[in-house]
């Protein structure tokens, strides 16, 4: 699926044109997406992002094979780095994209007509080829290779300027790239052919050259229709999104505006049938939204005045007015596609040493077949066969198939994910996640519901009203209780408020420091208050207190045996009280459990387990968790969860069901499983294949097939990732019975 591009041939660049084309970070940072369709390869992906880090105020710079795209994060200075100009010169061509909408993909045609046009004339040369092979006169075998070389001159000439154009690119840049080799092997084993065909000569290796275009052309056809398969769920639902939407003006008025101009705060409407194009808040109105494709949950979710909404989400009846809380390119949707890209990005060990392999392998074949010509010509003095022989060497050397071995697994495994409702935000994360042996769990909001209910609250008349107003700005689950506990929003005015991450809520009034939370925090004496779940205090003295209930989450048992059934240990870490953790624990399954933890308490027993060499998988919702979601080897956390913990976790999936865990341990040490054999493969193959072929033992018709069956077969062993492992984590099941909980998760 093809961006749209601003500019198709970049010779300069607009300074307006690169800012307009630019997402606005935080801390005075643009960034800025740019088509690259001739990169194909990890020496292209490392020779682009130096190309770009070096340029003075870039920040950083990733490109993306799935979509020829690279992201580039700049500060803005008094001049702007100049992206466009650098990569011409650096041999790529490059435009600035405007979005994600498609366009014909005219690369995938291309390919496809190449690769059709090189197969029918690799077969009739084949069979040509076998009557020569089957011992034909001189002037039959003469003929069939003149009729050989008709077929094969065009052929070469349209389907292997695929090849042609991208080695002519890399070399006047003054690098290369592994379509440097294979454009060279072409170009000899076609050069000595006609030579052979033009004196009679009695071989001749048309063959092997259309052969040779055909199989790569089919690896890499599979290679592009498998990455532009891997992003098709998320675009997919891109696609269905709406382009605009109403927006209700000061006078009342609704006017349809494109998403693009639609700013936080203003009011739209999203009528019944229509999906909620950005993340909002509804003002006015009720009705039942379906959240499958955003959360995974099957039954529609009711929704009223004060419901958060998510893009993607489809409202079933009832009309809404929804509050924007985000811009388009910051919404829910926005994110989620983003995510899928950069599932491909990570910088794994793996991947690194593939790449690095890759880029140094060019050099050294081209040194390898010169040596070659060179000591056969030597040593027999026969320079036709010599280079016969160093032909074979250069295709069957070529690292086509080292190229493909990481990229592919890690793609498809991305794909298998998010067909499960789980979304890579870095492509290192899952090799990170193979290697975990221990699952570190928080509770509230993750092996619970999160939803709190009130079930005792024993507070002073004359305050009553200033906890509520407290308990209404905050989103923490326990202050969400309280506020709906009681009747109506207060209308008492605070002169401050505050919120402490794993201790609990502070605000002043005439006078009076007022606090909600945890008793050791909340309180300056403790006295006899070990059972109370959250205190309510005055100036430091006990004013009242809340007790809670939670409902533990219907997967969460299941989900913590399945990954004790992986070999892996669980342990649940959380600031609640131990009561409450306690219940939790010995209801789920888990025998070590840590409580009462502040967020830093927190890191301190990841980092302890991170000193006895164990490797932690963080699972957590993000309301208190994002240190310990990102000091953690791998985390993941749903896709409901705090901005803050979707922002630190590696991996997020959707909806709340936990048997998204288990899900993505098995794809990842499958995915690892690959990764591995290709390598192994990958290397074994040229330890075979070359000593043979520098013993002269393989023509340049068998280099042709073996060099491109080496790249089919690791394609194909990437395909060996399980897509099914289990049922869907999507499926609503009944929450178990309310169990303790306390102030904090």
């Amino acid at each position: 699926m093809k961006d749209i591009a601003l500019r198709r041939t970049p010779a300069r660049q607009s300074v307006d044109e690169l800012i307009l084309a630019s997402r606005v970070l935080d801390d005075g940072l643009l960034q800025t997406q740019l088509s690259v369709p001739t990169a194909h390869c990890g020496g292209c992906m490392a020779k682009i992002e130096r190309v770009l880090a070096q340029l003075d105020g870039v920040v950083s710079a990733r490109v993306n094979l799935s979509t020829r795209r690279a992201t580039v994060t700049w500060k803005r200075t008094a001049t702007v780095p100049p992206l466009l100009e650098s990569l011409s010169k650096a041999g790529f061509e490059a435009n600035l994209l405007n979005n994600l909408e498609g366009q014909p993909d005219r690369e995938r045609r291309r390919l496809i007509v190449a690769m059709a046009v090189s197969g029918f004339a690799t077969m009739n040369i084949m069979l040509l080829s076998v009557s020569v092979w089957s011992g034909a006169d001189p002037g039959t075998r003469h003929l069939f290779h003149a009729i050989s070389a008709l077929l094969a001159i065009p052929t070469v000439a349209y389907s292997g300027r695929i090849f042609f154009q991208s080695a002519w690119s890399a070399l006047r840049a003054g690098r290369t790239n592994m379509d440097v080799p294979i454009s060279i092997g072409i170009l000899l084993a076609l050069g000595l052919s006609i030579f052979d065909t033009l004196h009679s000569g009695p071989h001749a290796y048309f063959d092997a050259v259309v052969t040779l275009i055909f199989f790569l052309l089919i690896g890499r056809t599979l290679d592009y229709l498998m990455r532009d398969k891997a992003r098709s769920a998320v675009l997919g639902l891109a696609k269905m999104m709406p382009a605009g939407a109403k927006v209700i003006a000061e006078d009342g008025a609704r006017t349809f505006v494109a998403l693009d101009s639609i700013a936080v705060g203003d009011a739209i409407v999203v009528a019944p049938g229509e999906r909620v194009p950005l993340d909002g808040v509804v003002l006015a109105g009720e009705g039942d939204v379906d959240t499958a494709a955003v959360t995974g949950e099957a039954m529609p979710t009711p929704v009223m005045a004060g419901s958060k909404l998510l893009s993607g989400m489809l409202n079933l009846n009832g009309s809404l007015e929804v509050r924007v809380t985000s811009t388009s390119a910051q919404s829910f949707l926005a994110e989620m596609v983003l995510m899928m890209e950069a599932a491909e990005q990570g910088r794994a060990r793996y991947r690194r040493l593939a790449d690095r392999v890759a880029t140094y392998y060019s050099p050294i074949i081209h040194s390898l077949a010169v040596a070659t010509f060179v000591g056969w010509f030597l040593s027999t003095g026969d320079w036709h066969r010599s280079l016969t022989i160093a032909i074979s060497v250069l295709i069957i050397t070529c690292p086509c198939a080292l190229g493909l071995a990481i990229p592919m697994v890690q793609l498809v495994a991305a794909k298998r994910l998010f067909e499960r409702g789980i979304a890579l935000k870095d492509g290192s994360a899952l090799e990170r996640l193979a290697e975990v042996d221990i699952v570190v769990f928080d509770k509230t909001g993750t092996l619970t519901i999160g939803d709190l209910r009130v079930t005792e609250a024993d507070i002073d008349k004359r305050y009553r009203e200033v906890a509520l107003a407290m308990a209404s700005r905050s989103d923490h689950p326990v202050a969400r209780a309280i506020a709906a506990s009681g009747e109506g929003r207060s209308g008492v005015n605070l002169e401050s408020f505050s919120e402490l991450p794993g201790k609990g809520l502070e605000a002043r009034r005439a006078g009076h420091v007022f606090r909600i939370g945890r008793s050791d925090w909340a309180l300056s004496t403790n006295g006899d208050i070990d059972s109370l779940h959250t205190v309510f205090s005055v100036d430091g003295e006990l004013a009242g207190h809340f007790r809670f209930s939670d409902r533990e989450k219907a997967s969460a048992r299941d989900a913590v045996r399945q990954v004790r059934e992986l070999g892996l240990e669980v342990e649940l870490l959380s600031g609640d009280d131990p009561g409450a953790v306690s219940a939790v624990a010995g209801s789920v399954g888990i025998a070590e459990f840590r409580a009462g933890l502040l967020p830093q308490q927190k890191v301190q027993r990841l980092e302890a387990l991170a000193d006895k060499q164990c490797k932690t998988l963080m699972v957590g919702d993000g309301l208190n968790d994002g240190p310990a979601l990102s000091a953690a080897h791998v985390s993941m956390a749903p896709s409901n969860a705090a901005d803050i913990g979707r922002a630190a976790a590696d991996i997020v999936f959707f909806g709340q069901d936990l048997a998204a865990i288990p899900q993505a341990l098995r794809i990842s040490r499958a995915a690892g499983r690959l990764v591995r054999q290709n390598l192994v493969f990958s290397v074994g193959y040229n330890l075979v294949v070359l000593p043979m072929a520098l013993a002269g033992y393989v023509s340049p018709l068998l280099a042709a097939v073996a060099m491109s069956l080496s790249s089919i077969t690791v394609v194909a062993n990437a395909l060996r990732i399980p897509s099914q492992t289990g049922p869907r984590p999507n499926t609503v099941r009944r929450e178990r019975a309310l169990v303790p909980a306390g102030s904090a998760a």
